[in-house]
């Protein structure tokens, strides 16, 4: 029986894990349908999300984790397990897990976050910020005296972060990401066009037509609820109507970043303009998302290599970080663990 080290992206919208030699071995919703009568798990990740908005009313398909903080422990405790126990082929094994958490995380969160890991089978716990995490999984080189900025845009949360010399100099967290630009979608759509749509819906058309700094037009079909009659309804959605809804939660983001670079020594400002903002996590997907910091800051940007699945390798490859970063590892996890 061999040890096992595992990362965990407990992602708001997706649960990412990566295997030491392995790489990314999962990669699904977090999502956990519940039997409200019998308070029993039905099923968790992909079986659950596509129960999202389809389910009778003693059924809830529930995302346990909100701006990746922990708001359902039970719930939460059972989602871990199922998906430790579908990467781990031996039952026996109690692996050294590393979760990644938001930077701005506090005290209870994170020892409610360690809890859960326990609970679910680990043999020890470690967190790690999401934007170290994240900078790992870039390939890029903490090591050296040299800033490098990391913009991680998730479901729930945005983490920014100034890093050199395997420390943090700068962090800020805000809770304007995935979640925010879907939320926005959806009630723009009810305002303007009197249709309720659904999350899965809102979803789509921000990946098919959301941008914050369109260059061309393009056009989806939003499906939903008139809410004047309560009839099935299909509508046309433009790129240029979302523009300005999108494009004022992602100001908000704009200004996070701008706020972290003001905090930064000038010597590390000048190394930020050399090699630039690297964007990591789904939310970095949306369109135009790279020119629109990118117009704002005067410093180019960049979307990194594989940007959704960068925060759940650099969480697995933390284990090899942990004698050399002097930030990133939060320590309640050492501490209590």
């Amino acid at each position: 029986m061999t040890a096992m080290d595992i990362g965990i992206d407990l992602g708001t919208a997706t649960v990412l894990i990566y295997v030491k030699d392995k790489g990314i071995v999962l990669e699904e919703p977090s999502v956990v349908a519940v039997n409200h009568r019998s308070e029993k798990i039905l099923s968790v990740g992909s079986e659950a999300y596509n129960m999202v908005g389809k389910t009778p009313a003693y059924i809830s398909a529930v995302r346990p984790l909100k701006e990746g903080i922990v708001c359902d422990y039970r719930v939460t405790e059972a989602m871990i397990q199922h998906f430790i126990r579908k990467v781990c082929d031996d039952k026996l094994i109690k692996p050294r897990i590393a979760l990644c958490v938001p930077s701005g995380i506090t005290d209870v969160e994170s020892n409610a976050v360690m809890d859960v890991a326990v609970a679910a089978g680990a043999r020890k716990v470690f967190l790690i910020e999401e934007p170290v995490a994240a900078a790992i999984g870039a390939g890029i080189d903490l090591s050296k005296a040299n800033g490098n900025m990391i913009v991680d845009i998730g479901g729930g949360t945005t983490d920014i972060a100034v890093l050199s010399l395997n420390g943090i100099v700068n962090k800020k967290s805000i809770k304007i990401a995935g979640d925010v630009f879907s939320e926005t979608i959806i009630r723009y759509i009810r305002s303007s066009f009197g249709v309720l749509i659904g999350e899965r819906m809102a979803d789509q058309l921000k990946r098919e037509i959301g941008s914050v700094s369109y260059e061309e037009d393009k056009t989806a079909v939003a499906k939903g609820r008139n809410l004047e009659n309560g009839l099935p309804c299909a509508i046309e959605v433009k790129r240029s109507m979302l523009y300005e809804p999108l494009r004022k939660e992602a100001m908000q983001i704009v200004s996070a970043v701008r706020e972290v670079i003001e905090k930064t020594p000038p010597e590390l400002v000048g190394d930020l303009s050399e090699n630039g903002i690297v964007l990591t996590g789904g939310g970095s997907l949306l369109d135009g998302m790279d020119r629109l910091l990118s117009a704002e800051t005067k410093i180019s940007t960049r979307v990194a290599e594989n940007p959704v699945q960068c925060v759940a390798i650099g969480t697995g490859r933390s284990f090899d970080y942990m004698d050399t970063l002097m930030d990133g590892f939060l320590t309640p996890s050492m501490k209590k663990f």
